[in-house]
């Protein structure tokens, strides 16, 4: 029993995986097109026009939509396609807690009601069952987030929001590329919205873009995000309450080389995700997410696994983390707590006077969020699902190791 404990990379045992993952993954192409675009010295955008809208046709394109609007990071894309749908202060957004905090800040920012709905167990996106019994008077978006790049179940709420007559707003900052039933995410309800930080799926460090079949969105939006002018007006003529959140030229010419790379990346990410799954169901105490809700393409910003203590003699999830991510294994425990239990909402830290004294999150509970987040939820990280099927194997022995290193 001994002997397998010393042999854990955490007690100085050698690492079962021994390989690196680096991200992002560039050549000489993004270096060249870097430098061209620094040696022209347009590095800017006042007009959004040059390389910027190039990136935008293109993303567009591959999203299978007419439109695109590139803006500074994913957290304005989502604002600028909320203030575009036309909220007033006090209207409410539904949304689901286990998320970056920025799918919920946004709709604060637009002076609006953040309303948390639960996940459903198997997928981690939002629930539609839960979305359709918040839904009030005041409901004017659905937010749903394609979490870890699984798609939502978005034949449900097409169905709840044509029904109550409520927009929806795709969070697609995990999921370029993916797609439900054949359709690109992001391209599906009124609105799809991209970050391009620097661990995304695609990335030029920093950025967002929103793409979108509807014109009138699109020409807010695009006004919007540039300090509120319109097309055909003049440069020093501002129609909208926008602000500067425009996209480089610089982060427009890295995108664009990184945007042929993407298709060929989602492809290989979906298939070790296959074929990881199939190696994980086989051990007991560890179950992956379920695959078969709709999505025809799964981007895999973030490998998820549930785990069982029970089955590892009790070890706590904290502790099973740290072994794996010892064990050379780019993993760790995801979220902690729920967004409702940030201080951002239990202490209505809001600077903003639209919403109502009567809002309170310190009753909320989403009971299947908050398992993910205590108890079950284990993540690995994009890039180690570009690896080779051996590297896949080696994250199966991994797990393997510290089973029976804790059940010895």
């Amino acid at each position: 029993m001994e002997d397998l404990k010393q042999q854990l990379a955490l007690n100085g045992g050698p690492k079962t995986m021994k390989k690196e993952f680096p991200w992002p993954i560039f050549d000489d192409k993004d270096i060249d097109a870097i430098v061209e675009v620094a040696e022209s010295g347009a590095w800017g955008n006042p007009d959004c026009a040059g390389l910027v809208e190039q990136f935008e046709r293109n993303f567009a394109s591959y999203c299978g939509s007419k439109y695109a609007v590139s803006c500074v990071n994913g957290s304005v894309a989502l604002r600028l396609a909320l203030i575009a749908c036309g909220v007033k202060p006090g209207d409410e957004v539904i949304v689901p807690p286990y998320t970056f905090i920025a799918t919920a800040s946004i709709v604060l920012e637009s002076n609006c009601v953040p309303v948390f709905v639960d996940i459903e167990p198997e997928t981690y996106n939002m629930d539609p069952v839960e979305v359709e019994k918040a839904i009030t008077d005041k409901t004017r978006v659905i937010l749903p987030v394609h979490f870890a790049g699984q798609s939502c179940n978005m034949d449900a709420l097409q169905e709840i929001a044509s029904k109550h007559k409520l927009r929806i707003i795709e969070d697609a900052a995990h999921a370029h590329g993916g797609e439900y039933k054949g359709k690109k995410l992001g391209s599906i309800g009124d609105a799809g919205c991209f970050s391009f930080q620097s661990s995304k799926n695609l990335t030029s460090g920093e950025g967002g873009i929103i793409v979108t079949d509807d014109e009138e969105l699109y020409d807010m939006m695009n006004s919007l995000r540039n300090v509120g002018r319109v097309k055909g007006g003049q440069w020093y003529e501002h129609h909208n309450l926008g602000c500067n959140y425009r996209l480089t030229q610089l982060q427009a010419a890295l995108l664009t080389t990184q945007l042929e790379r993407l298709e060929e990346q989602t492809q290989k990410r979906n298939e070790n995700g296959l074929y990881l799954n199939a190696l994980l169901e086989k051990i007991d105490g560890i179950r992956p997410l379920t695959r078969g809700h709709g999505e025809t393409l799964h981007t895999y910003h973030i490998y998820i696994f549930k785990y069982d203590q029970s089955k590892f003699n009790n070890l706590s999830k904290r502790e099973f983390a740290a072994m794996l991510a010892a064990e050379g294994v780019p993993s760790f425990m995801g979220y902690p707590e729920p967004l409702y239990k940030q201080p951002l909402f239990r202490e209505k830290n809001f600077m903003c006077y639209a919403i109502p004294e009567a809002v309170d999150y310190t009753n909320v509970c989403c009971p299947e969020t908050e398992r993910a987040c205590y108890v079950d939820a284990v993540w690995i990280m994009q890039n180690t699902m570009l690896g080779t099927k051996e590297d896949m194997d080696l994250i199966a022995e991994a797990i393997l190791k510290i089973q029976r290193a804790a059940c010895a």
